[in-house]
């Protein structure tokens, strides 16, 4: 044998020491399979290591744990019901041996002391899998740096380990840990109902207090992470000191507890979530109370959350709310009255010594404890119990069916630890109207509670106010809570309280729960699903006001036929069309005479055709623009009105030429005369336009657009040209050109016979022209309104009246009232005396 075995054979043989139960002991009954249990009846989170001093440390010293002892008796009770039933492992006795693990002092040397044989010898073999321990399985045990510790030990035997309360999510990676199981829900689960308790009342914004070791380390990590996903911040967080064993506080404790109770409040976090072992609370909750620190919302981990010694401290109720996260309440029949019953002396297990109550299977006040929390105990409910309960009747079924126990019997073998746990996989078995099975991770989908603590002794001191689906992975069926506030409202645990509709966040500090509330601006909105920290711009077609939270159509603005301008102007050009063909008609009728000769001619028809055009483009300015309204717009009344303004160009020039020029150059005016030059020069000037406008109307589209009104943004101006006020001046500047040209033709011959003296009229009809379109021009550039199209039109009908009233007007007159002046007698008297005045 080598040194290492010698040494392993060693340690076991101190194990075999200290290891025997006593005669009478609630910690042991013999039986055909031992289930080994794991309770902490005794606590010492300091976590002192004994191996220093090769002693097992001696859990009697330490603080009891009522809840330990309950939970063990839980254990006894299913089993000796078990061995009772007449269905259940028929002819089987089910034996259990019982360890307190003083939370997490003593955890190794009962899993050595399991793993052992009778012999209490671990024998060093190349195989295992024919190897028979001490127990089949191992219940427990509570906490979660203890139930790995174990775990560790037990996964290289596969001897199937089910804890009760460890919710640890590491538990779940079966790869390490392929011989754990649990009847209780993982951590994942608690933190994410936590959450949603917080959700539900709309707290971001709360206090974690933590304990020093690895169940207050890792159940934070995982609750900041839970937390992040919600929008859920955390104010500060702070550890709390590990009371010493026999809880004296020192003073640098007494200083460090202090100082978090006055951080809690100073601070407008009303909410604080503590993880950490009950005993480390006791002397926090003292200090609460001696600085009087009320109106918080206390909530409670699993680890304490049914703390029957916390809970009789009944000056806690004026602290604030407690709320906590427990597993589901299920009535055991039975179990209260066996709690309390006395254990009968029993007969030493056959084979067995005495040799002193060792190994901390001992309980010296355990009883009498229990008796003094039988109240709080007996109304809390079976909660933690229960899941003690289930794992013992799991290995209960697992063996009925590795067995192949009928009705009547069972076929007694050796069980060995890998069969068994295959078996405990499979079980699929309802227990007191709950489903028994075990999901892949070896978890118990069981539900969650919020429990609320009261003082009332009339009721259960563990109140459920809402419970926990893990398929849905919500709260549901949420009860009525009593809020220790005024007037029973609930706690606020905000940073920042929720902003109005209508307006955005922006952070203030490093926590997103932190910010101040913006309006958003006219134009803008917040789409709250979108982003809450930006308000997003309307579309070109919405607007919206400040702080709303979604866009208005703007209302589409153009000229409509019930306005009174439009009425006015249309009246106008509907008295200009019909003046027009009035002027026509009578032009026609008397194309021979004089007048009609002299005001042109032929070219007066050229004149009045497109001013007809002209007149009837008007409606195209009123109502709902259109490509083809707009067209015309910028397209055919513009041609129309410079083949108009091109002829009283040339008209003008020609009275010039023949009077003045004609004796001076006259092959030129002979050129003229012969080809027909008037109508070559309107010719070549409406072609010149038409190019224009084509530019024009490629470069800036005919379709109608819509462009926001500087003076009333809740409205959209409908109109044609997107860029009118550069395309504007493009468009008339030939005409503007024109009109120059025939106002300075006009002018010259100002001193030509009466009968052809155009310049007065031309010089009004150019000047009116001129003026006008500068001044629309000039309107357009300082202006964006719903008036630049009444402008327009209302420019455009006084043009084309000025061209007939202005022009034909007189001519029509001199037809119709002066016939005696029409007649090729008095315009050559006319022209004589002409002559005759200037020689």
């Amino acid at each position: 044998m080598g040194p290492q075995a010698r040494a392993v054979c060693s340690l076991f043989f101190l194990l075999q020491v200290l290891a025997e139960p006593t005669e009478n002991s609630d910690f042991y009954l013999a039986g055909d399979y031992l289930l080994g249990g794991l309770f902490s009846l005794h606590a010492n989170v300091k976590g002192i290591v004994h191996l220093n001093y090769l002693q097992v440390p001696k859990c009697k010293e330490y603080e009891m744990k009522v809840l330990g002892y309950n939970l063990m008796q839980a254990m006894r009770f299913a089993v000796e019901e078990i061995n009772n039933h007449s269905t259940l492992l028929p002819g089987v006795l089910l034996g259990y041996e019982m360890v307190d693990t003083c939370y997490v002092s003593n955890n190794v040397h009962p899993v050595l002391y399991y793993l052992a044989g009778e012999d209490y010898l671990l024998p060093i073999e190349d195989d295992y899998s024919h190897y028979v321990p001490r127990v089949v399985a191992v219940i427990g045990p509570d906490s979660s740096e203890a139930a790995m510790t174990v775990a560790h030990l037990l996964s290289l035997f596969l001897l199937p380990q089910i804890t009760y309360s460890a919710i640890s999510d590491d538990l779940r990676d079966k790869l390490h840990f392929p011989a754990v199981l649990r009847t209780v829900l993982g951590a994942d689960h608690h933190m994410e109902a936590i959450a949603q308790l917080m959700l539900r009342f709309r707290w971001n914004w709360v206090v974690l207090l933590v304990s020093g070791d690895d169940y207050g380390h890792d159940n934070s990590q995982l609750f900041r992470k839970h937390l992040a996903h919600h929008d859920i911040c955390i104010a500060f967080q702070e550890v709390l000191p590990t009371p010493q064993p026999n809880q004296t506080v020192t003073p640098d404790e007494r200083q460090r507890l202090a100082v978090i109770v006055q951080k809690l409040k100073q601070s407008t976090a009303r909410v604080v979530v503590i993880f950490s072992p009950d005993l480390a609370l006791h002397n926090f909750f003292l200090e609460v109370l001696h600085q009087n620190l009320t109106g918080a919302v206390w909530i409670a981990s699993e680890s304490w959350a049914l703390d029957p010694v916390l809970h009789n401290l009944a000056e806690l109720r004026h602290t604030g709310t407690f709320l906590g996260i427990a597993t589901q309440t299920v009535p055991i029949p039975g179990f209260n009255e066996f709690r309390l019953r006395r254990s009968q002396a029993r007969q030493p297990a056959p084979n067995r010594t005495s040799k002193g109550a060792t190994c901390n299977q001992e309980c010296d006040t355990c009883l009498d404890a229990t008796m003094s929390y039988n109240t709080i105990l007996t109304l809390s409910g079976d909660r933690t119990s229960y899941s003690v309960y289930s794992a013992v009747y799991a290995v209960a079924h697992a063996l009925h069916s590795l067995l192949g126990c009928n009705q009547t019997a069972c076929h007694k073998e050796v069980v060995y630890p890998w069969r068994l746990l295959e078996e405990i996989r499979k079980v699929n078995f309802t227990l007191l109207g709950h489903q028994i099975f075990f999901d892949k991770q070896g978890d118990l989908p069981v539900s969650l509670e919020i429990i609320q603590w009261q003082w009332d002794r009339s009721q259960s001191p563990f109140q459920s106010v809402a419970f926990y689906d893990p398929v849905l992975r919500q709260l549901r069926d949420t009860r009525h809570i009593s809020w220790h506030t005024p007037g029973n409202t609930i706690p606020v645990s905000m940073c920042s309280k929720n902003c109005q509709p209508g307006q955005r966040k922006r952070f203030v500090g490093i926590h997103p729960c932190c910010f101040e509330c913006l309006d958003c601006l006219p134009g803008t909105f917040l789409n709250q699903t979108a982003d809450e920290f930006d308000c997003q711009p309307c579309p070109s077609y919405g607007w919206s006001h400040r702080n709303d939270t979604s866009c208005f159509k703007r209302q589409l603005v153009f000229l409509q036929w019930n306005e009174a301008p439009t009425i006015v102007m249309v009246m106008l050009a509907a008295l200009g069309l019909l003046g027009t063909l009035a002027i026509l008609v009578i032009f026609w009728r008397h194309f021979q005479t004089p007048v009609v000769r002299s005001a042109g001619g032929p070219m007066c028809f050229l004149i009045l055709t497109p001013l007809l055009v002209a007149y009837l483009m008007v409606p195209m300015y009123v109502g709902q623009p259109t490509v083809f309204s707009c067209f015309c717009r910028q397209a055919l009344f513009t041609v129309c009105f410079t083949i108009c303004i091109s002829c009283f160009t040339v008209r003008s020039f020609q009275i010039v030429c023949i009077f003045k020029m004609a004796s001076r150059l006259p092959r030129a005016y002979g050129y003229w005369v012969r080809y027909h030059g008037a109508y070559v020069f309107v010719a070549f000037v409406t072609a010149l336009k038409v190019v224009i406008v084509a530019g024009n109307v490629l470069v800036v589209t005919t379709s109608p657009t819509t462009r926001a009104d500087l003076d009333d943004p809740q409205i959209m101006i409908l109109s044609c040209n997107p860029n009118y006020r550069k395309g504007l001046l493009l468009n008339t500047s030939l005409d503007l050109l024109l009109s120059v040209m025939g106002f300075s033709f006009a002018y010259v011959g100002k001193e030509l016979p009466t009968n052809y003296n155009e310049a007065k009229f031309i010089t009004l009809c150019t000047t009116f022209y001129f003026t006008s379109s500068i001044s629309l021009c000039t309107f357009m550039s300082v202006y964006d309104g719903v008036l630049v199209t009444i402008m327009d039109l209302s420019v455009t009908v006084l043009n084309l009246l000025g061209i007939s009233l202005g022009y034909f007007g007189p001519k029509c007159y001199m037809i119709l009232f002066y016939p005696e002046r029409n007649t090729p007698a008095y315009f050559n008297s006319v022209i004589q005396d002409y002559t005759m005045g200037r020689d």
